[in-house]
């Protein structure tokens, strides 16, 4: 008999709601808007198979397609949780997007039913299940992580067979929600607009791969394999180009939006206060690269938390951590522990808020005051 999440947890998984790492929009010009494409399944996870279809195949060649399409704009990083066919726990597709510091997370897949009348594409959020369609969407999509070896523990007792499980999904992702609906919306625009695909509206159901991603998260089901005539077109190369071609202009009418949005509304970053508590001893390079990592102004933090709350920076308020700063950006506060003049000294304080309980704590390169790429900074030294 499996088990359900307790409330510990689900109180657990609220305070990851407050104090999670949140994506805007970039905080300068510099910085760049991170995209993570999620290629559903892949590997021993076939997904769908219908009409002798394979959704692990269609899902990549449309995923790579839309990653292709938006790195031909500036300003955009794209990432993938997989470029091959090869298998991937949800967990750590959540991970990949969250260690990127990602502004959005994209899932493709392919749908399926008993009915071969059933077509047309159709975007999820995170939610609870508004009709039994929902669920059973979620349900197959979920139905993976009965491939990954102890998936109990994993995922709390997580039942992909069972509505309430949905619960504890929830919660994680509430605070993104209202971004995440319009992503998903102008996705869902984007398809009727441009193929005159059915409109199947923005729905919510349990996505367990959108359960710890911590930015706005879409998982796009692009049609029916079970379909006939749509599952013909989804394996051709014109039908998973098109798709693609929809999907990436929706992604980039989407960031228009919202720097359009951030840009009206939202005011510089702002460096807001730094804990005067005694500084926790940090690795240091030689005095040489020291006094080059200095020259060059770049320094390091480790970005723990985030929150529209302006909290206290005590040990109490973060798991025993000290030498804390905070900075906001519009009405965002985003926290940070330590501080360093290189990657690898930033890396162990990385490791130290990880074993503090920041799972998903993640490195920040700053100059001059402002956010600028990792990659460039590390690439200096």
């Amino acid at each position: 008999m499996k088990k359900f999440p307790s409330i510990p947890f689900l109180l657990g998984l609220l305070i990851c709601v407050l104090f999670a790492p949140q994506s805007v929009s970039s905080q300068n010009s510099n910085a760049p808007f991170v995209v993570v494409l999620d290629a559903g399944h892949g590997g021993k996870d076939t997904g769908n198979r219908g009409n002798g279809y394979y959704e692990k195949h269609i899902a990549l060649n449309i995923t790579k397609a839309i990653g292709k399409q938006l790195e031909k704009e500036g300003g955009i990083k794209v990432i993938f949780t997989r470029k091959d066919d090869r298998f991937i726990e949800l967990k750590n597709r959540a991970k990949i997007a969250n260690e990127a510091d990602a502004n959005l997370f994209i899932s493709i897949h392919c749908d399926a039913f008993t009915s071969p009348k059933a077509y047309g594409a159709g975007t999820f959020v995170l939610g609870l299940h508004r009709n039994k369609d929902n669920f059973r969407i979620a349900q197959k999509e979920n139905s993976v992580i009965f491939l990954e070896e102890d998936y109990e523990t994993t995922y709390d007792g997580f039942d992909p067979n069972n509505p309430e499980s949905v619960i504890s999904l929830v919660l994680m992702q509430e605070a993104y929600l209202a971004q995440s609906i319009e992503a998903a919306s102008t996705i869902q625009k984007s398809f009727v607009t441009n193929l005159s695909r059915k409109d199947r509206t923005v729905k919510q159901a349990g996505f367990l791969v959108l359960r710890e991603t911590y930015m706005p998260s879409v998982l796009v089901e692009v049609g029916f394999l079970t379909n006939k005539k749509e599952g013909e077109y989804l394996n051709s190369k014109r039908g998973q180009q098109e798709m693609a071609n929809t999907i990436a202009k929706a992604i980039l009418n989407y960031k228009k939006q919202l720097d359009a949005s951030v840009g009206a509304s939202t005011s510089p970053v702002e460096k807001i206060e730094t804990s005067t508590q005694e500084k926790t001893p940090v690795a240091t390079p030689t005095k040489s690269k020291e006094k080059k990592a200095n020259k060059r102004g770049i320094r390091y933090k480790v970005q723990i938390a985030a929150s529209s709350k302006s909290l206290p920076l005590t040990k109490a308020n973060f798991k025993g951590l000290n030498n804390l700063s905070k900075i906001k950006t519009g009405k965002l506060y985003r926290y940070y522990y330590g501080e360093a003049s290189s990657y690898k000294a930033a890396k162990k304080l990385k490791e130290k808020a990880i074993k503090q309980g920041y799972e998903y704590a993640f490195i920040v390169a700053f100059k001059a005051g402002e956010k600028i790429d990792l990659n460039s900074a590390i690439s200096q030294e």
